[in-house]
């Protein structure tokens, strides 16, 4: 199967003061989503009850978490008279403090999210200067009370053509698509992973169009031992135990987003690249290197740390690229770039035993890697692969981005040029006018004057160290 273009960085062609410093910014799979999220009307009943029920209002269904859709690559939408029968005339009718007071555990409601608006598809829906069309996700997995409606409903779908994607990760949606998508999963596993509160174990409530749970004062049911939501006995509402979401400003659970870092390594001398793999991962497969991010932790400490513990070296300079959403469950990956410290790039495994194999690999073969043996680690090896050579994560992957940012002609040629010829030669010019391009205030000396003006080969030192700095590439 082909595999999806990446999204278009916002406004990619503005020309501005961060874009000449920086770089031209790096946009991800599962980002770029279309839908403008006006997350400030999540709590208007008003707007969310308009918005529920217009002839344009797209909803996205999930099963088990595997999304409604034609095939892999297209995802299927429902309308509001299509799910009318799972969520009732109207889940909005009521204020989020009414159905706080009203709360009953035993009553199974399907986890209905708004997702935003598309500002591109403006067909008639408006609310006050907001215009597009909603978009909404919807849990429709057989739960309690609402199992068997569930189960004819999806059953109803199927009949129509429409199918559940089975397995847990999909790569396969073009990018517009991937983020609503992702934007979706993530938040209806998060609540499906929530149903009781962390403080005091009670059931809680979905509110703020599925963006934040609540432990509500009071029950219309009390849980019996052993019973699931959807399951209880009712009885009349009495105050709930004591707990310590509803003092003070921690009164909601909010959407937890676990932060990680992946690094793309380079040597020291810039002509090499740190790759590792794990043992479940198809022969000859390898990345770069990942971990979670600790409390306390800066970003630059954990590439740093997490470098250490799986490989053994040592970094220096960190610099960020970019990031990516990874709805599996709920992970922001964090792009970064970094260099080792001379005499410090020995590979050791024996610290954290989580990668099977590492090894340094020439930028070249790498680059070529990325070209031509590409592929996600469900799927066997891209078409004309050859056994035994280098394999890499597709483009959809972070991983793929960031070694392709550290293998560009650019970034290899600058650093190659500084590290391999020093402050001579034609080199020296070529290098010189890229600086003066980028810095203005940077002299820059012509070949055989003898001239080394201290300013220039201090920027010079940042294209090795600093890459992000001046855009290279990165």
């Amino acid at each position: 199967m082909p595999q999806p273009e990446v999204p278009d960085p916002a406004y990619a062609d503005l020309d501005s003061m961060l874009s000449r410093k920086y770089g031209k910014e790096a946009a991800n799979y599962f980002s770029g989503s279309p839908l403008n999220r006006v997350s400030f009307l999540r709590s208007d009943h008003s707007f969310l009850s308009e918005a529920l029920k217009h002839a344009s209002t797209s909803f996205l269904l999930f099963n088990n978490l595997a999304p409604m859709a034609k095939d892999p690559t297209k995802l299927e939408y429902a309308s509001y008279n299509d799910v009318q029968p799972l969520i009732g005339e109207n889940p909005y009718s009521k204020t989020e403090a009414e159905m706080i007071s009203e709360y009953n555990s035993t009553i199974a409601v399907p986890q209905l999210l708004f997702l935003g608006l598309d500002e591109t598809q403006n067909f008639g829906f408006e609310w006050k200067v907001y215009r597009g069309s909603p978009y909404f996700a919807l849990d429709v997995t057989p739960k309690g009370s609402m199992s068997s409606i569930a189960v004819n409903f999806i059953e109803a779908m199927r009949s129509r053509g429409r199918q559940f994607l089975e397995g847990r990760i999909h790569m396969s949606l073009p990018a517009p698509q991937a983020a609503i998508y992702a934007q979706a999963r993530a938040l209806l596993d998060w609540n499906a992973r929530n149903p009781f509160c962390a403080q005091c174990g009670q059931p809680t409530l979905s509110i703020n169009a599925g963006m934040k749970r609540t432990c509500p004062p009071k029950d219309l049911a009390s849980l019996t031992e052993g019973s699931a939501i959807g399951s209880t006995i009712p009885h009349t509402p009495t105050e709930r135990p004591y707990c310590a979401t509803r003092q003070g400003v921690s009164n909601l659970s909010f959407p937890r987003t676990d932060a990680t870092v992946i690094m793309a390594v380079i040597s020291a001398d810039g002509r090499r690249v740190l790759l590792g793999r794990q043992k479940r991962w198809p022969e000859y497969l390898y990345s770069t290197l990942a971990g979670f991010i600790e409390p306390a932790e800066s970003v630059e400490e954990a590439v740093r740390r997490e470098a250490w513990e799986e490989s053994g070296v040592t970094l220096g300079r960190v610099v960020m690229h970019s990031t990516q959403p990874w709805p599996y469950p709920a992970n922001l990956m964090i792009g970064a770039i970094a260099q080792c410290v001379p005499g410090k790039e020995e590979i050791m495994l024996k610290h954290d035993p989580e990668l099977e194999d590492a090894k340094w690999v020439n930028l070249r073969e790498v680059k070529e890697a990325l070209e031509i043996r590409t592929s996600d680690i469900g799927d066997g090896a891209p078409e004309g692969y050859e056994e035994g050579r280098l394999r890499l994560p597709p483009r959809t992957a972070i991983a793929s981005q960031l070694l392709s940012a550290v293998t560009r002609d650019s970034f290899y040629d600058i650093t190659g040029t500084v590290v391999e010829r020093g402050w001579c030669g034609p080199a020296r010019l070529r290098l010189g006018f890229f600086l003066l391009e980028l810095h203005p205030g940077v002299t820059v000396g012509p070949a055989g004057s003898g001239r080394k003006p201290r300013r220039a080969m201090q920027a010079m030192a940042m294209i090795v160290f600093e890459p992000a700095t001046l855009g290279v590439g990165v």
